[in-house]
């Protein structure tokens, strides 16, 4: 029996209640991911030439984070990527008015990358709710091609609702961004991993479950940005790029409601960067 859901709920509050609680939702891809996908695939050819995966081996590494950079800023600011957003989350039923989106972020995990320290930050164990998102925050992952487990991520279900050893009182949402918006896109800085504290998890403990996937282009994984989770190292001779974006609910996060908070200490909040639909 797999560990994800694979059937979207009837409604949009139980699909939220169900993803408070911590059900991990994979779905089927939809006409709106689809869509973003090519029109994503396409950039990325203009940018990075015919079989983008492999474009890392054909440049230097300066040059592959330079185009990569235009890459992630053009679809983290773009209005056709923002409602692209809206398409996807009004597919399954939500209703982008009553949500903030952090807008999309094109996410790119270099063939042994994690061999640079730089990089490092990419591969820590966390939840997204460390860096100052709301309980409420709901993390919207789509592949742009066929992936194996081992080019995807790991959860921790078994942590979801215990508290991880972790660092997150060091990040400060009204710190972070005062070094702007570079950071908050992501990697336009090859030395942001160096100079900059990402949370993670700190110290020892045992994993417990540890529950990863694969999935094909344009497929859905939606889950509560309170899940341990975890990149996995990728050694497979090929780049991966996925997407993923973030969404709050505004009434529940005014009201409190959310997953559970055991353990994030950061401060600030990161809703000042959202967009509305």
């Amino acid at each position: 029996m797999s560990f994800f859901r694979t059937d979207a709920p009837a409604t949009e509050a139980e699909f939220r209640r169900a993803l408070y609680s911590g059900t991990i939702f994979h779905l089927p891809a939809t006409p709106a991911t689809l869509r973003v996908v090519a029109g994503v695939n396409d950039a990325i050819a203009a940018e990075l030439g015919p079989e983008p995966r492999a474009a890392q081996f054909r440049m230097t590494d300066a040059e592959f984070f330079e185009r990569v950079g235009r890459l992630r800023k053009a679809i983290y600011t773009e209005p056709r990527f923002h409602a692209a957003a809206g398409e996807i989350v009004r597919g399954l039923g939500f209703d982008p008015a009553r949500l903030a989106f952090d807008p999309i972020r094109l996410r790119v995990v270099a063939h042994k990358g994690y061999e640079n320290p730089a990089a490092a930050p990419i591969y820590y164990a966390h939840r997204d709710t460390w860096y100052a998102h709301s309980q409420a925050e709901i993390t919207w992952w789509v592949p742009l091609h066929d992936v194996t487990a081992e080019e995807t991520f790991v959860f921790y279900p078994d942590w979801f609702d215990r508290p991880v050893p972790n660092n997150s009182e060091a990040f400060d949402h009204d710190a972070w961004t005062r070094h702007g918006a570079a950071l908050r896109i992501g990697w336009q800085n090859p030395e942001h991993g160096k100079s900059h504290t990402y949370p993670g998890q700190t110290g020892a403990f045992d994993p417990g479950r540890t529950e990863g996937f694969a999935a094909r282009a344009g497929e859905l994984v939606l889950f509560a940005g309170a899940h341990f989770h975890q990149t996995r190292k990728n050694g497979t001779g090929k780049t991966r790029f996925s997407l993923d974006f973030r969404t709050v609910d505004l009434a529940d996060d005014a009201a409190g409601v959310g997953a559970p908070n055991v353990d994030n200490r950061s401060t600030g909040s990161s809703l000042a960067d959202y967009v509305r639909a």
